[in-house]
């Protein structure tokens, strides 16, 4: 059994990759973890610091871990930011990860924000609704429906709080194998090789097309691209 611990993207939850989950093969369990104050966690409070985000996946993961089994960590956008530093701290509890999957993401340092621009989660209301729209993977309805909007603005206000503050100069680098993939329409889609200097073994990086939420339209590509990382182990990497 090969175990997928996912980390949801900003403003996601426990319920954002059910679609991959579905498509896993048997041999594959898929684990949705979130982080406080959506999905399955609503009552709990929202975390604002990229430390207690870290830690308090670290926890699920150890908890959830069987420890008869193979485990990926795979993320999208802020899950991929943060799949990093989880796949880090597990190898140093020799425990590490078969492989670090990581989409909608061109690795630390790398951020879509112009230069000298406010960072995301201090923009203003309908600013804040723009970046949302330039993204995508939300809808309009929601953007446009003042009592859904005001309930989902604080946690996404938060977690892209959690992407914002990143140090490049703590980023860290990683002994296991690293696949990445992002949207062809991404801004930073042609760094997308960044990744490859924080691992520090094998690496393998793909483009696919679509913008940041790529993954809804290449949900299969996705699939095997983590379940063909499985590969990776009995290679040797």
């Amino acid at each position: 059994m090969m175990q997928v611990f996912m980390l949801h993207f900003a403003g996601g939850n426990c319920y954002s990759y059910d679609f991959l989950k579905r498509l896993l093969p048997v041999g594959f369990q898929g684990i949705s973890l979130e982080l406080p104050g959506r999905g399955r966690r609503i009552n709990e409070g929202l975390l604002h610091s990229r430390a207690a985000a870290i830690a308090d996946y670290s926890r699920q993961i150890a908890a959830l871990r069987d420890p008869g089994c193979s485990y990926i960590i795979y993320g999208h956008s802020m899950g991929a930011s943060l799949g990093l530093y989880l796949a880090r701290d597990f190898e140093q509890q020799n425990d590490p990860p078969a492989a670090l999957v990581v989409t909608g993401n061109a690795g630390p340092g790398i951020s879509d924000d112009e230069p000298g621009s406010p960072q995301r989660y201090l923009l203003g209301y309908e600013e804040f609704k723009d970046e949302l729209r330039r993204l995508g993977g939300v809808s309009e309805e929601l953007l446009a429906n003042k009592e859904l909007y005001d309930f989902f603005e604080p946690i996404i206000r938060a977690d892209f709080r959690i992407v914002d503050e990143e140090d490049v100069d703590e980023a860290p680098s990683v002994h296991v194998p690293v696949i990445a993939a992002m949207g062809s329409e991404e801004k930073n889609a042609d760094q997308i090789g960044n990744w490859k200097n924080y691992a520090r073994g094998y690496f393998n990086s793909k483009t696919l097309p679509g913008n940041h939420f790529f993954i809804y339209d290449y949900a299969q590509e996705l699939k095997n691209t983590i379940v063909n990382s499985r590969k990776l182990i009995l290679h040797g990497f």
